[in-house]
C-alpha cells in the first residue's frame, strides 16, 4: 500500500513498522529518543536523526513521539490546506502554535536536567524561576554549596558547557514564549528575562535563534492575524481605534 500512497506516516515507534516493511530504506527519519539507537542498529540502511520532533523525507513522515505526532499532523494540514487553517486547527486543539519539525526533542531546560547530577539538576528549575535576577556564578555556586571555581568546573564537566551559556539559552527560551504572547514590549521582555537591555537580548537571539527578537515577535503576530476570521479581526481593529 505504501508504494501506491501519496505519503506514509510513522508516529513514535511506528517507525519500526515502516522500517520492517522497507518503507524507510535510504531515508532520514526520527523516532522517540529512547529508541533511536535500536532503530539504527536494526536497520543500518536508515539514517536515524534523534533530535527533531518530526522529519519529512520525500513523502515519508516520522515523528519523535505521540505528542510530536500532533505537530506532524498539523504540518500535513498546512501542506494540504495552508498555514491559516493549520493555525486554526492548532487553536481548536488548544495548541498555542505548531512547532517546526526542526525543533529539538529536548528543550534547554530538559537537556540540562538530563545531563546534570541530582545536586546540580535541582538548580536548573530554580534558575528558570529567577531569570530576572543577575544569577552570577557566585550566586549559583552558593545555591549548591560549592565554591565558584568548584561549581564552574563541575558544571562544565557534566554538561560540556558553561553556566553562562546555559543561562543564556534559558533566557532566550523564556523570552520566546513571552514574545509569542500578546502585549509584551521588547523592553519588558528583556527586563523580565534578565537580559538587562534590549541590545543584550538582541545579540542572544541572533546567536540562539538566528533572527532579532523584534522579527521573531512580528512573525507570530502575522500568523495570529492570518488565523483569525475576518469578522473577529474587524472587531479587534474597531476596538483598538474606539
Amino acid at each position: 500500500m505504501a508504494s501506491r500512497a501519496r505519503r506514509v506516516v510513522g508516529v513514535c515507534t511506528g517507525a519500526f513498522i515502516l522500517a520492517s516493511a522497507g518503507c524507510l530504506d535510504g531515508r532520514r527519519v526520527t523516532t522517540h529518543w529512547r529508541w533511536g539507537e535500536a532503530l539504527a542498529s536494526a536497520h543500518p540502511g536508515i539514517t536515524v536523526d534523534p533530535e527533531p520532533i518530526f522529519v519529512h523525507d520525500d513523502g515519508v513522515w516520522t515523528s519523535a513521539g505521540i505528542t510530536a505526532g500532533l505537530d506532524l499532523t498539523l504540518a500535513l494540514v498546512e501542506a494540504d490546506h495552508g498555514h491559516a487553517l493549520a493555525l486554526a486547527v492548532a487553536r481548536e486543539l488548544v495548541m498555542f502554535l505548531r512547532r517546526p519539525g526542526g525543533q529539538k526533542q529536548f528543550s534547554p531546560h530538559l537537556a540540562a536536567q538530563t545531563s546534570l547530577s541530582t545536586r546540580l539538576a535541582d538548580l536548573v528549575p530554580w534558575m528558570s524561576e529567577n531569570l530576572h535576577r543577575p544569577l552570577r556564578v557566585e550566586t549559583l555556586a552558593a545555591r549548591v554549596g560549592l565554591s565558584p571555581r568548584q561549581f564552574a568546573r563541575a558544571f562544565r564537566a557534566e554538561t560540556g558547557t558553561t553556566p553562562a551559556r546555559l543561562l543564556e539559552r534559558l533566557r532566550v527560551e523564556a523570552a520566546r514564549r513571552m514574545l509569542e504572547a500578546e502585549g509584551s514590549s521588547l523592553a519588558a521582555v528583556a527586563a523580565l528575562c534578565g537580559f538587562g537591555a534590549d541590545e543584550t537580548m538582541r545579540r542572544a537571539f541572533l546567536r540562539q535563534v538566528g533572527v532579532p527578537p523584534g522579527d521573531y515577535r512580528n512573525r507570530f503576530r502575522a500568523e495570529r492575524r492570518l488565523s483569525q476570521p475576518e469578522s473577529q479581526r474587524a472587531f479587534i481593529e474597531r476596538s483598538l481605534h474606539a
